[in-house]
This record gives C-alpha cells, structure tokens and sequence, in this order.
C-alpha cells in the first residue's frame, strides 16, 4: 500500500527530505503523498521514513492503494530506472 498523511499534519516540514522517491510535496492544506511514487521505502530502507520521522503520527497506509510488497518493489524498480 501507499502511505498517506491525514489531517493531524502539523506541516512540520520533516517528511518530505525523508522521501527518497519525491512522493511527498505540500498539498494545500497539508502534506500530501503521491501513490505513484510511494513505495514504503521499499527497495530504500527498511521502514517508511516518513513515519519514523513523524511527530504526530499521521501517516498511515492508505486503503486506498493497496499494494504487494513484491508489487512496491516493482514500482521501485521503475522509479529509479527512470
């Protein structure tokens, strides 16, 4: 699955150098995660580093994209082929 932020954000500006994809980018309101380009740090690290790096805790998966590990690992093969 792909992370997403929720309201809770606090727009403390940590996440998104975190990112090693560039899937995190100011939204309007909030923090926002591109699903296209999130792949829970697979193929980077271990974790998602934008959760480890939250203060508030407001970065959960999102239902929304459900995703494979083998699945996150493809797309992050694609990513940085690119």
């Amino acid at each position: 699955m792909a992370l997403m932020i929720t309201d809770e954000c606090i727009n403390c500006d940590v996440c998104e150098p975190e990112c090693p994809n560039g899937a995190i980018s100011p939204g309007e309101e909030i923090y926002v995660i591109d699903p296209n380009l999130c792949t829970e740090c697979v193929g980077h690290y271990d974790e998602p580093q934008c959760q480890q790096v939250c203060p508030v805790d407001c970065i959960p998966l999102d239902p929304g994209h459900r995703e494979t590990h083998d699945e996150l690992m493809e797309k992050y093969r694609i990513i940085t082929a690119a």
